[in-house]
C-alpha cells in the first residue's frame, strides 16, 4: 500500500511540474509560433474536371467523354426526352413504367440475367424517368465496359417488355400510390404540382385510374416514338479515351436508327399574381404539412448563382433561418426547409415544414416572414460568407467518382448549359455579392405571390388559414370541398342487415410472405343486439383484445380495447349514447404512449371505427360499387369518412382456400387498405395494408 501511494503522488508531482513547465513555456512561443487569427481564404479554383471531349455518331446519337485515367472505373449513362411530360393524356405514370421495364429483360436475357450478368463483374445498372427525361445507366469496372454498353444497348434498342414484367411493375407501382396517396407530404406534393402548373405538363401525377389504363401496347408505342438515338446523349465517365468510347458505342448502338416524334409546344402554365392557400383536408391529422412555393428560373438565368446562396441560407440546411427558426427558437417543427429545384421548363422554389396543428397558422406566417425578409433585407457579410464558403467548398465532394461525374454532365448538358458550367461552377458562386444574392431572392421567391399548401385536419385549420390569405379547400383525392363539408354528416349507408348473422373466423397474420401472428374474430347476438369480438396477436410486439358493442338498428353502445404495444399497456374504454362520445385511450403515438380524453358528438349512423370489418359483409356489393361510411376512432376521439371501393373481382388463395372476391379499396383511415370480400357471403378473406409486407389471411 505505501509503494502504490508512493507511485500515485509521484505521478501526480511529474503531471504539476509538466504543467507548470507548459504554463510558463507557451504564453512565449504561442505568440511567436501561431496565429491569432485564421488566414484569408485562398482564390477559389476552378474544379479539377478534365475537358469535354464529344462526338455525335452517324445517327444522330450525341457522345460526351469526361476521361479520368487515374480511375479504374466506367460510368456510362443514356438519356433521352422521353420524360413524365410526354406522357399520353390519361395514361400518366407511362414513361416511369418504361423506364422501369428496360432492364427487366432485353435481348436474349431475361431480367434476372440481366441482374445476374451486371452482378457477376461486380456493377450496377438502372432506369428512371423525371419530369423530361428518361435515362438509364450502368457503372463497371473498366475492363467490364464492353457489358455496361452491351446492355444499356439491349435495354433501349431489343426490350422484351414480358408481360409478366408489365403486370409486376404495374401492381409494384399501384402499391406505392396507394401509399403515396395516404402521405401528408405527397398529397401536398401532388397539390402545388397542380396548383403551381395547371394544364402544363409538369402537373401531372400518376394515379391508380391512370396506371392502370395502361397496356403493354403503350409502353411499347411510348417506346417506339420516344426512346430513339437521334438528340439522345450518351455520357461515358472514367478512365476510357475518346477513341475507346467512341468504338464501343459504334459497335452498340451504330445500326440503330431513328428520330423521336416531334409533339406540340407545351401550354405555359399560369401566371400566379397573388398568395393562395389550398387546403387539402385531412380527418384527425395531428400535424401539418405545408408547402410555400412559386415559379422561378430557367437553366440558363443568370440569378441561378445568387439564387442558389440564398435558397441555402433560407432553408438548404440545418443552420439555415427556417431550421433555426422554426425548429431551435420556436420549437413548433422537426425541421423546415427550402429548395430550388430546376427543370428543362420553369423551375420551382419551395418551403417547407411539417408542424403541429395548433401552431400551423404561427408557422406559415413566420415562413412567409422569412421568404420576404431573404429579399428584402440586406444579407450580414459574416452569414453571406459562411454560407458562400461551405457551398464552394462542398462542391468538389459531388464530382470525386464516375458516377458522379457522369451524373453532373447529363444534367448539365440536358439543361442546355454551357459547356463549363460544371467546372466553372465554383468560381462563379464565389463571384456573387450579397447584393447580388439578395436581388436574386427577391425575384424568384415570391411570399406575395406564393402557392401555399397546406395537408392538415380542416376542422381545426380553416379559419385560422381565411386570415392569411384566400383559402381554397379540397379533399384528399383533390375534390374541391365547401367549409360546411368539414363536417361529417350522417350517410344513409343501404345496409344488408339480412346478411348480419353470427360468425367466428381465424386469419394467419403474414409478414413478408412467413407467418407471424394471429386474428380471432367473433360476431354474436348478445342482450338483443350484438357483439363484435376480436383477439390479435402479433409476435412478442402486439397483443390486444377488442369488445365493441351495437343495437339491431347498427347504433354504437360501447368499445372497450386492452392490450400490450411493444411492451407498454394500451386501452380504449368508451361509450356511446344519444349522439355522443365519451371516455379514454391510451393509444400508440409518434412519441410512444398517449392519452387521448374522448368526449365528442359522433354523427348519427357512424361506426366505431374496430367495427369495419364485420360490417362489410352488410353492405350491397357491385361492380363499381362506392359506398362513403362515416366512422368515429375511437383512439383519437374524432369522426371521419371511410371511402370502400370495388376496384375489381378477383379469385384469391388464401390459408383456408380458394374464394371468388370484391377486391374493395378503403380510404380515409390513417392508412389505405385493400380487402378481398367473397362475394356470397360478405365475409373479409384477406386484407393488406398498403405499402407495407403485412395481409390477413382466412385461415379457417
Amino acid at each position: 500500500m505505501h509503494i502504490n501511494r508512493f507511485a500515485m503522488t509521484s505521478r501526480a508531482m511529474l503531471a504539476a511540474a509538466a504543467a507548470a513547465t507548459l504554463a510558463a513555456v507557451i504564453p512565449c512561443t504561442a505568440s511567436a509560433q501561431f496565429p491569432t487569427k485564421p488566414p484569408a481564404p485562398a482564390p477559389i479554383k476552378a474544379a479539377a474536371f478534365p475537358p469535354f471531349q464529344e462526338a455525335t455518331l452517324p445517327n444522330g446519337l450525341k457522345l460526351v467523354v469526361v476521361r479520368n485515367p487515374k480511375q479504374p472505373v466506367t460510368a456510362v449513362t443514356l438519356a433521352f426526352a422521353a420524360g413524365s411530360s410526354y406522357d399520353p393524356a390519361g395514361k400518366s405514370g407511362l414513361a416511369e413504367l418504361t423506364a422501369s421495364l428496360l432492364t427487366k429483360g432485353a435481348g436474349k436475357r431475361s431480367a434476372e440475367e440481366v441482374s445476374a450478368a451486371i452482378e457477376a463483374v461486380g456493377g450496377s445498372i438502372g432506369a428512371g424517368a423525371g419530369k423530361d427525361f428518361l435515362s438509364i445507366r450502368a457503372d463497371v469496372l473498366t475492363g467490364s465496359a464492353k457489358l455496361a454498353f452491351d446492355l444499356i444497348a439491349d435495354a433501349v434498342i431489343r426490350p422484351t417488355f414480358a408481360d409478366k414484367e408489365v403486370e409486376l411493375a404495374r401492381t409494384q407501382t399501384l402499391s406505392a400510390l396507394q401509399l403515396a396517396q395516404s402521405q401528408p407530404a405527397s398529397l401536398a406534393s401532388r397539390a402545388f404540382a397542380k396548383g403551381l402548373y395547371g394544364d402544363h405538363p409538369y402537373s401531372r401525377r400518376a394515379d391508380p385510374a391512370s396506371v392502370q389504363a395502361i397496356k403493354r401496347d403503350d409502353v411499347i408505342a411510348f417506346h417506339r416514338a420516344r426512346i430513339r438515338p437521334s438528340g439522345a446523349l450518351l455520357v461515358v465517365a472514367g478512365s476510357l479515351s475518346l477513341a475507346e468510347a467512341q468504338k464501343l458505342a459504334t459497335d452498340a448502338f451504330g445500326s440503330w436508327t431513328g428520330a423521336p416524334t416531334i409533339v406540340a409546344a407545351f401550354k405555359a402554365p399560369p401566371v400566379r399574381t397573388a398568395t393562395e392557400i389550398v387546403l387539402v383536408h385531412r380527418p384527425g391529422s395531428v400535424q401539418s404539412n405545408i408547402v410555400v412555393g412559386n415559379l422561378a428560373s430557367t437553366p440558363n438565368d443568370a440569378r441561378n448563382f445568387g439564387a442558389a446562396i440564398a435558397n441555402r441560407m433560407l432553408g438548404g440546411g440545418a443552420d439555415s433561418r427556417l431550421f433555426m427558426i422554426l425548429r431551435e427558437q420556436k420549437s413548433w417543427t422537426y425541421g423546415a426547409y427550402s429548395s430550388l429545384n430546376q427543370y428543362k421548363g420553369p423551375a420551382t422554389f419551395e418551403a417547407t415544414a411539417e408542424v403541429r396543428t395548433e401552431v400551423t397558422d404561427s408557422s406559415l406566417v413566420e415562413m412567409l416572414k422569412q421568404i420576404k425578409r431573404i429579399g428584402n433585407e440586406p444579407m450580414p457579410a459574416d452569414e453571406f460568407s459562411a454560407i458562400q464558403n461551405s457551398m464552394t467548398g462542398q462542391f468538389p465532394l459531388t464530382i470525386e467518382s464516375a458516377g458522379q461525374v457522369a451524373a453532373q454532365v447529363v444534367n448539365a448538358k440536358l439543361l442546355g448549359r454551357p459547356s463549363d458550367y460544371v467546372a466553372t461552377y465554383r468560381q462563379k458562386l464565389s463571384a456573387v455579392t450579397p447584393a447580388q444574392a439578395q436581388a436574386s431572392a427577391k425575384a424568384l421567391f415570391r411570399e406575395d405571390a406564393a402557392l401555399i399548401v397546406v395537408v392538415g385536419d380542416g376542422t381545426k385549420l380553416y379559419e385560422k388559414l381565411t386570415a392569411i390569405a384566400p383559402v381554397k379547400l379540397v379533399s384528399a383525392e383533390g375534390d374541391p370541398m365547401k367549409p360546411e363539408d368539414l363536417t361529417v354528416k350522417t350517410a344513409l349507408v343501404n345496409w344488408d342487415l339480412g346478411k348480419l348473422v353470427q360468425r367466428s373466423d381465424s386469419f394467419t397474420i403474414l409478414v413478408q410472405g412467413k407467418p407471424f401472428g394471429y386474428q380471432t374474430t367473433k360476431l354474436e347476438r348478445v342482450d338483443g343486439g350484438w357483439k363484435f369480438s376480436e383477439d390479435t396477436r402479433l409476435a412478442t410486439f402486439i397483443q390486444q383484445h377488442t369488445e365493441v358493442r351495437f343495437t339491431d338498428r347498427i347504433v354504437m353502445q360501447s368499445v372497450a380495447q386492452s392490450g400490450k404495444t411493444q411492451g407498454q399497456d394500451t386501452k380504449i374504454d368508451v361509450t356511446y349514447a344519444n349522439g355522443h362520445a365519451k371516455g379514454t385511450a391510451n393509444v400508440p403515438g409518434p412519441a410512444g404512449i398517449k392519452m387521448v380524453n374522448v368526449d365528442a358528438d359522433v354523427p348519427a349512423g357512424a361506426l366505431d371505427d374496430n367495427l369495419l370489418q364485420p360490417m362489410l359483409a352488410a353492405l350491397r356489393w357491385a361492380p363499381g360499387a362506392k359506398f362513403s361510411i362515416p366512422v368515429f376512432m375511437s383512439g383519437k376521439g374524432t369522426a371521419t369518412t371511410l371511402s370502400a371501393v370495388v376496384g375489381g373481382e378477383e379469385s384469391v388463395e388464401v390459408v383456408a382456400g380458394k374464394f371468388d372476391t370484391w377486391k374493395v379499396n378503403v380510404t380515409g383511415g390513417d392508412s389505405p387498405i385493400t380487402i378481398w370480400v367473397e362475394k356470397t357471403s360478405g365475409r373479409v378473406v384477406k386484407l393488406a395494408v398498403v405499402g407495407q409486407p403485412v395481409e390477413f389471411q382466412l385461415a379457417k
